[in-house]
């Protein structure tokens, strides 16, 4: 019996700040109990390797529902097949002002300018080693507010320094409508000098840790057809091992009139659907055979899913749906996926 919706009208009659932190309190004590096996049964095993990682299933779970990497054990419990924590910043900061997340339930959809709120490096790496289960986790690396966007390749390395030991994958997060400045990083003159730098550093730290650590970028889903094909093009010259597409959208196609529509910041969730699936399509068609795609946006049901599958994702994240829908979506996308591949 599917209990969620229950609680979700219990959540939502908080702030989503505050049904955050009372979601993953019950996670974390769910994390404990006989639940967390229950959950993982109702997910369908569909092993895959990708990046020479074997994921268990194709479905993850998108960066920013677990910033501070404290609760890596309670989402691992629900059955995702990977799960990305962060975006974490080389400093603490508190993030933007709030209200900074707003729900619009008509369109399945929020909107968030959070501001890569986060407790900083150190204390991310500590919550990243403390965890028990053994779960594929990716981390995702971002630049401080404050630092310079001619300085930000900086910030990427000493993000990548710290996470790498502890990463079955890091990815370099330029996309995020919520930093100033920080899509510039996507422009042709930013993203090679960047990718390249950070390139190095992980040749660097892999002979040093004796250990391979794919690193993929997450890009917008606003870019232009031009762009994504300077990107694609530059992803490959550089060596990058795969892409998530996509992030939020500044584009309010699909919840115009609706309250809080008209808040700045990123919107996810079903009406970002499309643009996703545009940019994962031209990113396949662009791409060599067998880069890796990680499709995410707008994914709330098993045939959201399977079109991303369709476009040319190798894997799906998942994050608003998942708010919404809970942890039945996981084992929908789970059957949808699998059935595919048999």
């Amino acid at each position: 019996m599917n209990l969620y919706p229950y609680l979700r009208a219990l959540l939502f009659r908080f702030e989503p700040e505050t049904a955050h932190r009372v979601t993953f309190q019950l996670l974390d004590l769910a994390a404990k109990t006989s639940w967390c096996s229950y959950a993982r049964r109702q997910v369908t095993e569909d092993p895959v390797e990708i990046m020479g990682i074997r994921f268990p299933n194709r479905v993850g779970l998108a960066a920013g529902l677990d910033k501070t990497g404290a609760h890596i054990d309670a989402l691992n419990c629900l059955g995702f097949g990977f799960v990305e924590v962060g975006t974490v910043t080389p400093r603490p900061q508190p993030g933007n002002p709030r209200p900074r997340l707003f729900r619009l339930p008509d369109a399945e959809a929020l909107i968030n300018r959070m501001g890569f709120n986060n407790d900083g490096l150190d204390s991310f790496v500590a919550h990243v080693q403390a965890r028990r289960s053994q779960g594929v986790v990716g981390l995702n690396i971002g630049k401080n507010f404050d630092t310079p966007i001619e300085r930000a390749v900086d910030d990427y390395l000493i993000g990548l320094r710290g996470v790498h030991p502890f990463a079955d994958y890091v990815t370099i997060n330029i996309s995020s409508p919520n930093t100033k400045n920080l899509r510039a990083l996507q422009a042709a003159d930013q993203f090679g000098p960047l990718l390249s730098a950070l390139r190095r550093e992980k040749d660097v730290l892999d002979d040093r840790h004796a250990r391979k650590v794919p690193l993929v970028v997450k890009i917008a889903p606003d870019l232009t057809e031009e762009s994504v094909s300077d990107i694609s093009r530059v992803l490959v010259e550089e060596g990058m091992d795969g892409v998530i597409a996509t992030n939020t959208t500044i584009s309010r196609a699909g919840v115009e009139g609706l309250p809080f529509a008209d808040e700045t910041g990123g919107l996810s969730g079903r009406p970002v659907r499309e643009a996703s699936t545009r940019v994962i399509r031209q990113l396949r068609a662009e791409l060599p055979k067998g880069f890796p795609i990680i499709g995410v946006g707008g994914i709330d049901s098993g045939t959201a899913a399977l079109e991303k599958i369709q476009a040319g994702a190798d894997l799906v994240q998942v994050y608003t749906g998942f708010i919404y829908r809970g942890p039945a979506l996981i084992a929908e996308i789970s059957r949808a996926l699998a059935d595919t591949s048999r």
